[in-house]
Order: C-alpha cells, then structure tokens, then sequence
C-alpha cells in the first residue's frame, strides 16, 4: 500500500507486540478499487473507545482518513482508559481501545478469559498539565507535598491549607473519574509513592477534559488536571501550574516533556484488536494510522517519536495483520 499523507506536521509510535489466547475472525467487506487514489475503496464501520487525551489524536486521524476512504465509519467514544479497556476485553464491542496508561494485569487477564488477542501500540507522549481559574493567580506552582495535601483523602478546603502563603479562598477541583488513565497516572505519581491508596472523593469528576476544563473556568478557587492538549485548546481561559517534583518547578510544555525535565509525562496508547484487523477497513485504518501519526500529533499537542520508532511500529502492525489474515 502507498504511503498516505496528511495536511500537517511532525513524528510518533512505539509498538509491543502482547499475544494473548487466540482469537479467529471472519473477512469484513471489502469494495472496489478506487481509480482516483490507487487505493482499494472500503466500507464498513471501526469502533474505538477509551482515553478522552488520546481521543484528540485518534480524532485527527480519522478525520483525515474519511478523506481518503469515506465510506469507513470511524465511531469515537470517550469513555476513559479503564472504561475503554472493560469494552475491549470485556464485552468486546470495539476494535481499538485509547489508553493514557498501559494496560492492567486485570485487564489483561479480562481479555485472556474472552479470548482476546491484541498489539499494544505507543503514539505518543503527554505532559499531564494541572490548571487554575486565572483569578486563582497566586498558585502558579505545586510541590509534591502540596498535590498531596490538595488531592489526598483528607484535601485541603481553602488554599492556605495547601501552602500557608496562599490566601484562605475556597477551593473547587475538577478532574477525571475513576474510569481515567489520567486519574491512574495521577495517583500513582502523587499518592503512591506516599503510601497513599486513594484520593479524596469530594471533587467534581468526569471522563469528558472539556467538562473539566469549563468547570476550572467559571470557578474562581477552581484547579483541575488533564492532558497537555486540553490546555493548548483553552490556553486563553486557563492558567498552567508548574509543578515541583523535587528539583524546581518546571512548566509543562512538549520540550520538558520531550526532554524529559517535567515530572509528569507519561506515555499515550493504542491497543489494536487482533481479530478485527481480519477485516481489510480495520486493517487499513490501524496502517494509517502509523502511517500519518508523524504529521498530526504535535498539532494536537503531543510528543512525536523518532523515525526509527515508527518503522518497529508499522512492521509489528504489518505483522499482527498479517497473522489475523
């Protein structure tokens, strides 16, 4: 197949490979060949769910790809990474699960119970950002200690609880729900290492960032925390937190986290269902995917991988499709 290219610009993908009990699959529909573009013209739909911060980039994606093969429906649901993965594995309703964290033992083992086969793939790399109301401008910076002091079990009311030097306005938090692989990565960063099992449950949650981040918006006191994306799309209403991990409050952008000098980056995913890529439209769009990830993933407001990452990625997806088939 010929390399498919997109409108836009910059590099991303890291595959492993992870066979679970096998799985068979019957052929999807295949069409005719498509004269204007050399490609073969598919139909059929491809069902995706899971991490609303890989959502952005699985959206992008697939916008382009209707470009190129508009009779392929391409259904997005946000769902969360827990909530994405209990479709996958669980009832096994999707072809392509979105995750902000790797895959968990349960889940894996939900997916072995159901007979279900996958590639894990990396697309990415996010820089976690945690954001205030503007007229909460005195918190432009948390320490460890401060995160746990605001989000653990016993969470601070006012700011000054947090940091003594900050005013004794109320505070709102907004951030993602249990479903999240932005609410696991967080907890794990900032609780665990604590001895610190859960955080405090008086917040406002959802799965759904732009919820979150309107939420921060009206509310003056307000704080929240979800993926860099979020923040470049609503730069304008939002302020950034730095965040201290020990060594200085460093500022989220693609270079610390590229660089690797701030403390909360984390790797994004996709898992790809082994027995859909059996069908030629779920098979094309996961080669296209990794095909044009380069091109769109830092205009979303990721972090790109190198060339090379994405020359492992393309031959583990060629060679997962070609086992399904």
């Amino acid at each position: 197949m010929n390399r498919r290219t997109l409108s836009r610009a910059v590099p991303m993908a890291l595959v492993l490979a992870l066979t679970l009990a096998a799985c068979g699959g019957d052929d999807g529909p295949a069409g005719e060949e498509n004269g204007g573009t050399g490609e073969e013209a598919l139909s059929g739909s491809i069902e995706i769910d899971g991490s609303s911060t890989v959502g952005p980039l699985t959206d992008a994606i697939g916008e382009e790809y209707a470009s190129v093969q508009p009779d392929v429906r391409v259904n997005l649901g946000i769902s969360g990474s827990g909530g994405g993965f209990e479709r996958f594995c669980g009832t096994g309703d999707t072809d392509i699960s979105n995750a902000s964290r790797p895959i968990k033992d349960d889940e894996v083992a939900l997916c072995e119970e159901n007979g279900i086969e996958f590639t894990e793939i990396r697309v990415g790399t996010d820089a976690l950002t945690m954001v205030v109301n503007p007229a909460t401008d005195y918190v432009t910076c948390l320490t460890t200690d401060e995160l746990v002091a605001l989000w653990g079990p016993d969470g601070a009311s006012t700011w000054d609880q947090v940091n003594s030097e900050f005013p004794a306005d109320p505070i709102e938090i907004f951030a993602p729900g249990v479903d999240s692989g932005t609410y696991d990565f967080f907890n794990e960063t900032i609780l665990e290492p604590n001895d610190i099992e859960e955080p405090r449950q008086d917040y406002n949650a959802s799965e759904d960032d732009n919820v979150i981040a309107q939420g921060v918006q009206g509310t003056p006191g307000g704080w929240g925390f979800f993926g860099f994306a979020y923040y470049t799309e609503n730069q304008e209403t939002l302020t950034p937190v730095e965040y201290d991990a020990g060594d200085g409050c460093v500022a989220p952008s693609l270079e610390t986290a590229q660089d690797d000098s701030y403390g909360l980056t984390r790797p994004l995913f996709i898992y790809l269902k082994s027995e859909s890529l059996a069908r030629p439209e779920v098979a094309d769009f996961a080669t296209f995917y990794l095909e044009n990830v380069n091109d769109v993933i830092e205009s979303v407001g990721y972090i790109p991988a190198s060339d090379e990452t994405i020359a492992e990625a393309q031959a583990a997806v060629e060679e997962a499709i070609a086992a399904a088939n």
